[in-house]
Parts: C-alpha cells; sequence; structure tokens
C-alpha cells in the first residue's frame, strides 16, 4: 500500500513538471526622474494576472540588474514601488532612453516576466557652456560673411529640455545662426555682417545666451571677447577635415590614439599652428589630452566600452594670426573581454532527499556578463563527474537539476562548482560552489581533459621524444576507474599513424617515433582510446593534433640576381643619377616560417662603399650621392641576406653595375654586355689621343730625318765632286787602278752604315766620310761595330774593288760573330770604314 502510494507520487510529480511551462513576457512601466522613494510606480497583478494569493504562494521575487536596487515589490499587494531617488542624468548620461531592467520570478511553476521601466527625465537642469568667457582672435580683413562656429552649451537633459535656441547680444558687426543637427542638437555660428577695423574696435564684447526647451525654460550664458588682429591671409588647413579611429578599451594613459596636422603657408607667427578641443563634452576632456604642438591625441584617462562606445572629438588648429580650421575625430572604441560572467543565485533547495527523481530542480541561477557580442556571450558547465546537469533556461538562466537516483549510502554529499565561461579572447571564467547533502551512484566512462588536444614539437627531433601527455578520468573507482591508453589505426601522410607516434599505454604519455621535418609536414592528428577496465569496459575518444614547430635549418635564397654563374648580368646605372636612384633590387625567401624567414639586407662589401646603399628591408640597392665622371666604370656589390632564426642563416648576392652616359631606357638593364665591350669613355678618350699624338710625332720626326738626310748628302756630293776635280794623282796608285768611267777617289773614306735588326729592311741613317781606316769593333757606347782587316796590312796601292772584297768579308766575319749574325739577335748598328770610291757608295733598303 506505502509502495502504490510512492508510485503515485512519482507519476503526479512527473506530470506536473510535464505541463509547468515557463514563461518569459515583457511589461513596461515609466516613472519621472527625481521622485521620492517608495512612491508608486505600477501595480503588476493585471499583468501578471494573478491575485495576491497565488502571488505569495507562488514566492514572486523582484530580481533587478546591478548591485543597486530602485524598486521593491510588494508581495501582499502585487505593488511596484520606487525604493531609491533616481537621477537620471546619473543613471544614464546622455542616452536617448533610460531603461532599467527587472525581472519577476515565480515559481512552482517557474515563470519569468521581464520589467522594463523608463525612467523620464524632467527639466531640472540648465544649460551651462564649458567656460564663463570664450576669446576669438579675428583679423580685420575677414571677409563678411565668414562663419566662426562658437562652442555648444551642455545640457544634462534630454529631448525638448534640452538646448533648443541660442540668442546673441546686440552689436554692431556680427549675427547669430543657429544650427540644428541630425542628432537633434544645436549649435550656434557667429556670421561677421560688417567688416572689423582694428583702428576702430580693437576689442568686441558679446554675450551668448543658450536657452533650452523645458518648463518653465532654463538659460545659461557666456561671454564671448573678440580682438581684432591684423591681416593674416592664409588659413590654416588640415590634411583631413575627419579621422577615423579604433581604440581598444582600458589603453593605457599616453597610448597614441592619432595625430591631426594642420599646416599654414603664412611665415613667422602667423604660420605658428596650435590645436584645441573645440565644442567637446566634458568626458572627452577628462579622458584624452591633446598637445597643443604636436597635434597628438593620446589617452588620459579610462576607456570603459561599457560606458561609451564612441566619442565625437572636434578639434581646432589656430594660427598665430587668429585664423583657424577645424576637423573632427571618431574614436571608435572596440571591447575587450575585461568582465568576468557572474553567477547569481536565485533559489536552492538543501538538503536534498536522496529518494529525489531525476529532474528534480536543486538550483535556479543566472548567469550575466556585462561586455558586448562574443565577449558577452556566456556558457555554465558543472564537472563531469557528477549526477547532476545544467538545463539552460529562458534569459540566460539555469536549472541543476538531477539525472538520475541519488544514493546517500555511498556518497553523503557534494560540492558542486558551476563554472561560467564568457567567449571573449582570452575567455575569462568565473565559479561558484553549491554544497549539497546528498550522496549518488553513478558508472562514468573515461573523460578526458580535453576535448582536443594540440601538442608541439620542434622539427629535426631525435626520435623517442616525449611529445605530451594525454589523461582521461574515471570517476568510477577501483578497478573500473583504472584506464589504459591506445592509439586507434590511421593514416599519416599515406603511412600508419603508428610509424610515427606512440603512446605509453598506462600514463598517456606520446613519444615521437622518428625525426620530423617540418617543410614536408607541418601538423598531422590522431586519435587516442581511453578504455576503463569495467565490465563492459567503457571507452572515450580525442583527436590530438601534434603541430611540428618551425626550426632555422634553412638559409635564404636569392632568387635575383641568379647567382648560378651561368650567365652573369650588369645593371646599368646613368652617369646623371641623382642619390635616391633606384638601381635594382635582390630578392630572397627562405623555406622557414615565422621569424625564421624574416631577411635582413645588408651591403658587405662594394667598389666604392660610399656609393650604393641597401635597404635593410626591401634589397633595395640605391645611390647614395649622385654619380661622377670620376667613378670608377664597373663597380662590383657583395649583397648579404640574413634570416632573423636563432642561430640566423645568411647567404650573399654578386652584382655588377656599369656606369654608362647617355643611358635612359629602363629595359637596357636586361642587357648583358660582354666583358670585351666593357671600356669607359676615359679609357677610349685618352687613347684616342695618344693615337693622335704618337702619329705627328712620328710624322714630323720622319719629315725631319729625310729633309736631314737630303742636306747631308746634298752636301756630300758636292764637297766629293770638288775633292776629285782638285785632288791630284800620286806615283803610288798605278793607273790600272783608276775608275774607267770617271776616276777613282783621290783618298780614302770611312763609311758608317747603321743597320736596324729583326726588321724586314735595313734603314739607311747617314753617310759621311771617315778615317780611312777599315775596322770592325764594338762600340763601347752605343754597341757599334767597325768593320776591321784585323792584324792585317791594307796594300798601299790596293784597288778600291780589293778594298771592297777585304771590306765586305770583315763585315760577314762580324756579323757572323756579333749578336745580329746567325743566332744572334740582329739589333746592332754596323759601322764599316773602308777606301771605297765614289762610285762604291751603298744604300740599304
Amino acid at each position: 500500500m506505502q509502495r502504490s502510494h510512492l508510485n503515485r507520487q512519482v507519476w503526479s510529480f512527473s506530470l506536473f513538471f510535464c505541463l509547468a511551462i515557463v514563461v518569459c513576457e515583457s511589461f513596461h512601466y515609466s516613472v519621472p526622474e527625481e521622485k521620492k522613494s517608495g512612491s508608486l510606480v505600477a501595480n503588476v497583478l493585471k499583468d501578471l494576472k494573478v491575485d495576491v494569493e497565488e502571488l505569495s504562494a507562488r514566492r514572486a521575487q523582484l530580481v533587478s540588474e546591478g548591485t543597486k536596487q530602485y524598486f521593491q515589490l510588494d508581495p501582499q499587494s502585487g505593488n511596484l514601488m520606487l525604493q531609491n531617488r533616481i537621477d537620471r542624468e546619473a543613471l544614464c548620461g546622455q542616452k536617448d532612453t533610460c531603461v532599467l531592467v527587472s525581472e519577476i520570478v515565480l515559481e512552482n511553476p517557474l515563470q519569468v516576466h521581464r520589467i522594463e521601466v523608463q525612467i523620464e527625465d524632467v527639466n531640472d537642469n540648465s544649460p551651462q557652456f564649458s567656460k564663463k568667457e570664450f576669446c576669438l582672435a579675428i583679423p580685420e580683413q575677414t571677409p563678411l560673411n565668414t562663419q566662426f562656429p562658437l562652442e555648444s552649451a551642455k545640457d544634462a537633459d534630454k529631448g525638448e529640455n534640452t538646448v533648443q535656441n541660442y540668442t546673441l547680444s546686440l552689436n554692431g558687426h556680427f549675427r547669430l545662426e543657429v544650427q540644428s543637427h541630425s542628432d537633434g542638437r544645436k549649435s550656434a555660428e557667429l556670421v561677421l555682417g560688417k567688416q572689423l577695423d582694428r583702428e576702430e574696435n580693437a576689442d568686441l564684447f558679446l554675450i551668448l545666451s543658450a536657452i533650452d526647451g523645458g518648463t518653465p525654460k532654463r538659460t545659461g550664458t557666456t561671454n564671448i571677447v573678440i580682438h581684432v588682429l591684423d591681416n593674416n591671409d592664409n588659413v590654416p588647413h588640415f590634411q583631413q577635415s575627419l579621422y577615423k579611429v579604433k581604440l581598444k578599451e582600458n589603453s593605457q594613459p599616453s597610448t597614441l590614439v592619432t595625430k591631426v596636422e594642420a599646416t599654414d603657408r603664412d611665415f613667422g607667427s602667423y604660420g605658428d599652428i596650435t590645436y584645441f578641443f573645440a565644442q567637446v563634452p566634458e568626458n572627452v576632456v577628462r579622458l584624452f589630452k591633446l598637445n597643443k604642438h604636436t597635434g597628438e591625441l593620446t589617452v588620459a584617462g579610462i576607456i570603459d566600452y561599457e560606458e561609451e562606445r564612441n566619442y565625437e572629438i572636434s578639434i581646432k588648429a589656430t594660427d598665430g594670426g587668429g585664423l583657424s580650421d577645424y576637423c573632427k575625430v571618431i574614436v571608435q572604441v572596440e571591447d575587450t573581454n575585461d568582465n568576468a560572467p557572474e553567477v547569481t543565485l536565485t533559489s536552492l533547495t538543501n538538503p536534498l532527499p536522496e529518494d529525489s527523481p531525476p529532474d528534480t530542480v536543486l538550483a535556479l541561477f543566472r548567469v550575466t556578463d556585462p561586455d558586448s557580442e562574443d565577449n558577452g556571450r556566456t556558457s555554465c558547465t558543472i564537472e563531469a563527474n557528477l549526477p547532476f546537469m545544467l538545463k539552460a533556461s529562458v534569459n540566460n538562466y539555469y536549472q541543476l537539476v538531477t539525472q538520475q537516483l541519488l544514493d546517500r549510502e555511498r556518497v553523503s554529499e557534494y560540492n558542486i562548482t558551476l563554472t561560467a565561461t564568457d567567449w571573449g579572447s582570452p575567455r575569462l571564467t568565473s565559479t561558484r560552489i553549491i554544497n549539497v547533502q546528498i550522496s549518488d551512484v553513478n558508472d562514468n566512462a573515461p573523460v578526458f581533459e580535453k576535448s582536443k588536444y594540440e601538442m608541439k614539437i620542434q622539427e629535426n627531433n631525435i626520435p623517442g621524444l616525449l611529445i605530451g601527455l594525454v589523461q582521461a578520468d574515471d570517476l568510477d573507482t577501483e578497478q573500473n576507474a583504472k584506464v589504459t591508453y591506445s592509439l586507434l589505426p590511421g593514416k599519416v601522410s599515406d603511412q600508419p599513424a603508428a610509424s610515427y607516434i606512440s603512446i605509453n599505454s598506462e600514463i598517456g604519455n606520446l613519444y615521437a617515433i622518428r625525426s620530423l621535418d617540418y617543410e614536408q609536414m607541418k601538423d598531422f592528428q590522431v586519435t587516442v582510446r581511453a578504455v576503463d577496465s569495467g565490465s563492459p569496459p567503457l571507452s572515450s575518444e580525442v583527436v590530438v593534433k601534434v603541430v611540428v614547430m618551425d626550426a632555422n635549418d634553412n638559409s635564404p635564397f636569392i632568387l635575383y640576381p641568379l647567382q648560378n654563374g651561368t650567365s652573369p648580368s650588369n645593371d646599368l646605372v646613368p652617369r646623371g643619377a641623382e642619390a635616391g636612384y633606384l638601381v635594382t633590387k635582390v630578392v630572397a625567401v627562405d623555406r622557414d616560417s615565422g621569424q625564421n624567414s624574416w631577411l635582413s639586407y645588408e651591403l658587405l662589401k662594394a667598389t666604392e662603399p660610399g656609393l650604393f646603399s641597401v635597404g635593410p628591408q626591401n634589397g633595395e640597392v640605391k645611390t647614395m650621392r649622385p654619380i661622377t665622371k670620376r667613378d670608377i666604370i664597373k663597380q662590383k656589390l657583395i649583397i648579404g641576406v640574413r634570416d632573423n632564426g636563432h642561430p640566423p642563416q645568411s647567404t650573399s648576392a654578386a652584382l655588377s653595375i656599369l656606369l654608362v652616359d647617355g643611358f635612359s631606357d629602363p629595359y637596357m638593364k636586361m642587357v648583358e654586355i660582354p666583358k670585351e665591350e666593357v671600356v669607359g669613355e676615359e679609357d677610349r678618350t685618352l687613347t684616342m689621343y695618344l693615337v693622335i699624338c704618337l702619329a705627328v710625332i712620328s710624322s714630323i720626326f720622319l719629315v725631319s730625318m729625310l729633309a736631314f738626310v737630303a742636306i747631308k748628302i746634298h752636301k756630300r756630293r758636292k764637297f766629293i765632286e770638288n775633292s776629285a776635280l782638285n785632288f791630284p794623282v800620286g806615283p803610288n796608285f798605278p793607273e790600272n787602278c783608276g775608275d774607267a768611267n770617271g776616276g777613282s777617289l783621290s783618298r780614302a773614306y770611312n763609311y758608317e752604315v747603321c743597320l736596324a735588326g729583326g726588321s724586314l729592311s735595313s734603314e739607311f741613317r747617314f753617310l759621311r766620310p771617315l778615317f780611312p781606316v777599315i775596322s770592325l769593333e764594338p762600340a763601347q757606347s752605343q754597341g757599334v761595330h767597325r768593320i776591321s782587316p784585323g792584324p792585317q796590312e791594307v796594300p798601299r796601292h790596293a784597288t778600291e774593288g780589293q778594298l771592297k772584297s777585304q771590306a765586305r768579308g770583315a763585315a760577314s766575319e762580324d756579323a757572323a760573330a756579333r749578336p745580329g749574325g746567325p743566332g744572334g739577335t740582329g739589333n746592332q748598328p754596323i759601322t764599316a770604314n773602308a777606301n771605297l770610291g765614289q762610285n762604291d757608295w751603298l744604300s740599304y733598303q
């Protein structure tokens, strides 16, 4: 009978749980700001469709977002009342809508109703200017209708209660124009209506009033002092009228946001530009700092994405003459994951009966994160070894329920850790531990610590190196909790996975079986199975990704210019090239990755070190100074290429550069010039000058020698003729010794003949009478040989034929003996002295 009653209770509870429906509806209310505490906001009974008794029985609770409670729910009447006074400006700032969100939670069955209370603005703030007095410096020659933007007044109220109009005190030079913007803001501009005259009025004093649209209207005023300046005809000009930048929240102070830059063509003080904030809210002045000399905008406070996501900053550039230009900087704040999820416990049932059926609600809690997008998306988990599970409900609510029967005799209590993790990068996590006095019996399969393992190993490893550890836990005890590990069959690069990696079956250590090469394989995956020793055994699997890390084992490779030596090429540079002329570019690659493939270039050696330079990052070869005619025509460069690995690898490239004249076509740099044709212009010019000079000198010398020889021959002929007519024939000369045609010479003569050895013809130098002695002796000074009969005596009455024959014989003997004869050099001049007649003069050719 008791068991039947228990079964009916279980079925009744199951039926009631299945019929329970979680309903989430939103109710909207509004309340003006500044109302007193305890003021009635609304009665929720009608909206909840419950009466007072049901509201109390279902344990109605009002849960508000944030730490401060602005409302309270009276469960006896259903009245939603104001608990604390609300200042809309302090709560929501300049946001268009100010809504406070709360939730009414009803139990049995669970219902969550969203309550949105809009805080209505009242006109409790007057317009205010940032300063009581503004000074403007305006040149006297400023054109009419020139506009001068004025700083807008700030009103903490919204809508019609904010600034609606501006007025200006009466004056004879300016009028006021009010501009309406798309976002509802109003701004004022001074418009010059009458030409300024500094000699008439050096300063003008105006009063600017800002009026809001509330009831009653509120007004704020400021003084405008205008200093009339002398003429300044150039206005500063920003390079950009709009700057858009992105800024990470929580950026450190002094972080550079952007740099605005304006230029002024004027000189002196009129060209000096100073930067100021123009019409910016107070929070911009508090969070940002502007360098008035450089225009650098830096962070000065704490940038919080949750507080403000966009900042619009107006910057004014004013020169020394008072002329100004404006630009706008829009700063978009990027969210960072700087808020961890928060777990808020709503209800808890403790202790929990051990006969609680499955799906019994143990606890109800909510996870919130104020970040945005993925940084605000949350997930909640509990340990895998607990007999509980989480059920996600509406609006980030979770129910912790039992998922099987409990046994207190085996386990008496559980400490349940609720782990809330967001989806940001890096992920932030918060936990909350719930202690529950219950017991549990459960069978569990081995569970790996990670859903997927990623292990790293350096390439060129030694075989048998430990890669990492995989580990699975089994919540069972004794034999059922003993886990063994094994590799599942698989392929890695068309080979069995077991040929690359092995696992220790007891502790789960993974070892590399072979040496790995990053350039051939960057990563691979294997599947590890964990099996317990229960009956039947339970198992689980996990994928292990092994990432091969690169080592600096490859040197840089030169792609251009090719260094194979088969077809060397020359880069041409015109002699008119100026400093910075791009000659060529060295292109290299590295098979490694990451910083091991970052290459830098360096000029190792150059014919003229100060002539060329190499870009350390891009390998561009440029001239460091203009090319001059004194520079060597052919330049050799050795370029070193080095990677950023540890230790670094390097290589070098040889470049050949020719300095040429008249070079303009960049495609001529691809033409290869043979080495024998690479002749400099200066060498060709010098050679031509030398050839011309040598030819002129040779011609002058030849003409001089011919003239000299001709004169000598003419004089000697005249002398011989005169001597032959006046010389008497002595008794010592028989008549048969005379010349039949013209007689013989009256006396003996020496003839000096110079022969140039080693040439095809002999050169006749000169002919003159010498002593009447025949000799063949080497000259002491110039290597001249003289023909001599030696110890023989010349017959007193010898004929001219005999003298000539004897002289020729002596000359032949001397020629055979001296270097110029057979086996000699032939470069010795010969002087022949003989008693010859006039008809025996000799000439050689």
